[in-house]
């Protein structure tokens, strides 16, 4: 006679899996937490009478995450300013084979774009295209029929399909041009980014009204070039620092005051040999999860004085 596995081991095993499904469907670190932690507690509850807690556990995450997104979506309607997803420091889901692909699936732009599918659409994508479910499992996690599924992964695809070559990068390129990106950023080096932005290269950010923002961002090399070199001198004068990190799959970094608290994090968009977009993150309600979250605004009135400026 076969031993059940422990209940707590099975979920833990399947934990990496079931959040980074749920990232990719409610664009939420916080809020994919709170999805796991509610599929255990229903899953400890029933676990001896569950032939495949894969199955199970991935079909309450996705009903669950579809639910957040829905009432997300609501929320998202009155939204101060840009919406962008919550930073991701690290996917746990690893997949050393598929580590690019997954990668790109929670980048800024894949989410962004993400965003333009229904719940249901995302749903079904996420679990088909992306960790490559079979239609029978993709059709139980929805309550939807096979065929309704393969409907709904079709007009995903498409609509997907508008955004997916700004996607594909060479990764070492990339990275080796976000190296020179924040070094001239560090060095204040004008000339130097100009070389690196795009000619419409935009820099947005994400405040919900709770932080200092850039209104509807700035566009254009030029531009954006005198506002990196304006910022960095004032942060790092008041002991600012710049951390550089991954942030979903991209090349980002998480601005630090002097007392090591998160003033806000960047992913960079690269294409083509130059930076297309600066994305940052300032709503302090989605940055609790990367560490202590900072004063912003206080940290604004000490880099520029009277004077103002952006962050």
């Amino acid at each position: 006679m076969t031993e059940s596995p422990d209940p707590a081991e099975a979920f833990e095993d399947l934990r990496p899996l079931l959040f980074s499904i749920a990232y990719r469907i409610t664009s939420s670190v916080t809020e994919s937490e709170d999805v796991v932690q509610d599929a255990w507690l229903r899953f400890e509850r029933v676990a001896d009478t569950v032939e495949s807690p894969k199955s199970f556990l991935s079909t309450v995450v996705t009903r669950l995450a579809i639910d957040v997104l829905r009432s997300a979506r609501q929320r998202r309607e009155s939204y101060v300013g840009e919406w962008f997803p919550e930073p991701l420091l690290t996917d746990p889901y690893e997949d050393p084979e598929r580590a690019a692909e997954l990668a790109d699936s929670v980048s800024m732009a894949a989410l962004l774009l993400l965003e333009r599918l229904s719940p249901l659409e995302r749903a079904v994508f996420v679990l088909r295209d992306v960790f490559g479910f079979d239609f029978a499992d993709v059709a139980a996690a929805v309550d939807r029929s096979e065929d309704a599924c393969r409907q709904l992964a079709s007009r995903a695809r498409r609509h997907m399909a508008a955004g997916r070559s700004r996607f594909a990068v060479d990764r070492r390129e990339r990275d080796e041009l976000a190296g020179r990106f924040f070094g001239a950023f560090r060095d204040g080096d004008v000339d130097a980014l100009r070389e690196l932005l795009a000619a419409d290269v935009h820099l947005v950010s994400d405040s919900g009204g709770r932080a200092p923002q850039w209104g509807a961002g700035i566009f254009g090399t030029d531009k954006v070039a005198r506002v990196l070199v304006a910022l960095i001198g004032p942060f790092r004068q008041i002991g600012g620092r710049l951390e550089l990190h991954e942030l979903n799959g991209e090349p980002g970094a998480i601005f630090r005051d002097r007392d090591g608290q998160v003033v806000n994090t960047w992913t960079l968009e690269i294409l083509d040999g130059q930076v297309q977009a600066i994305r940052t993150v300032l709503n302090p309600d989605k940055l609790a999860h990367v560490g202590p979250v900072a004063d912003a605004w206080a940290v604004l009135r000490e880099a520029f004085g009277a004077r103002g400026g952006p962050l």
